[in-house]
């Protein structure tokens, strides 16, 4: 019975991940390193990708800030009162439940062009929404929970006797942080940075939703895979698509790698 479970996780598994990375492959090299290179190298693909990138680059750096300053609020901050923690953990666990296009749908209904806050922002050259900071911010909202629950567990299990005995002996706030919280939650920090550029890297239904996927301007490499696909612009599709694959293939392992030092630490 055991050989029989594993012979159909593994057929599963194939099916599931193994089966679609072979076709994407066979795809995207339908019509040879020409067709390929025609892919990637189309002013499309160049901005999509350039696009990606960006979104990537910003919301990792924002994540990780912020991401590690509220778990520290949420697990070392006295001063904030139960009732109060768990609101914020409910809060940070809420883009969880909500779809990624409702998350991107309330962007639009508060900041887009027709609101009174878009407008605002309208009058002072600001675009939001249908434009790169609402892709940005539709990308935060989906993504915004990862850090902060890779740090918390961290921060519970090593304990405030050391942050506590150095402001004890009269350090500071940001000394005691870098010399004693950060060794022990880097690698944690590190796991959470390596699966916000993960998901910030796949995410589609929020920004397709905030950015009206308006080509040259606001798409990104998964809104233009969806493109190429309804335009039935298969190889050109498969091609990005291998791009992206290859990237998510190269951060699992460096998430496996991380995931074995957090271990160790």
């Amino acid at each position: 019975m055991r050989k029989l479970w594993i012979t159909l996780t593994y057929i599963v598994f194939g099916l599931l991940l193994i089966a679609p990375l072979i076709k994407i492959f066979t795809g995207a090299w339908k019509e040879g390193i020409q067709g390929f290179s025609d892919a990637l190298l189309r002013p499309e693909s160049l901005h999509a990708l350039m696009m990606t990138g960006i979104i990537v680059i910003v919301v990792t750096l924002i994540n990780t800030v912020f991401g590690v300053m509220l778990a520290l609020y949420l697990v070392r901050a006295q001063w904030l009162g139960p009732k109060l923690k768990r609101l914020l953990n409910s809060v940070v666990d809420l883009p969880f439940a909500v779809s990624p296009v409702i998350g991107g749908l309330m962007i639009v209904l508060i900041l887009g062009p027709n609101t009174v806050i878009g407008a605002l922002f309208e009058d002072a050259g600001i675009k939001i929404v249908y434009a790169l900071p609402g892709m940005i911010l539709a990308t935060l909202f989906v993504t915004f929970p990862i850090m902060v629950r890779e740090v918390m567990p961290v921060l519970q299990e090593i304990g405030a006797q050391q942050e506590e005995a150095a402001s004890t002996l009269g350090a500071y706030s940001w000394y005691t942080f870098w010399k004693v919280t950060w060794p022990s939650i880097r690698w944690g920090v590190i796991y959470g940075v390596v699966l916000t550029v993960a998901r910030s890297l796949g995410e589609f239904g929020a920004v397709l939703v905030v950015s009206g996927n308006i080509m040259n301007k606001t798409q990104t490499a998964t809104t233009l895979v969806y493109q190429d696909v309804e335009n039935f612009n298969v190889v050109a599709a498969n091609g990005i698509a291998l791009v992206l694959a290859a990237f998510s293939v190269g951060l699992l392992l460096l998430m496996e790698w991380a995931k074995k030092r957090k271990e160790v630490h």
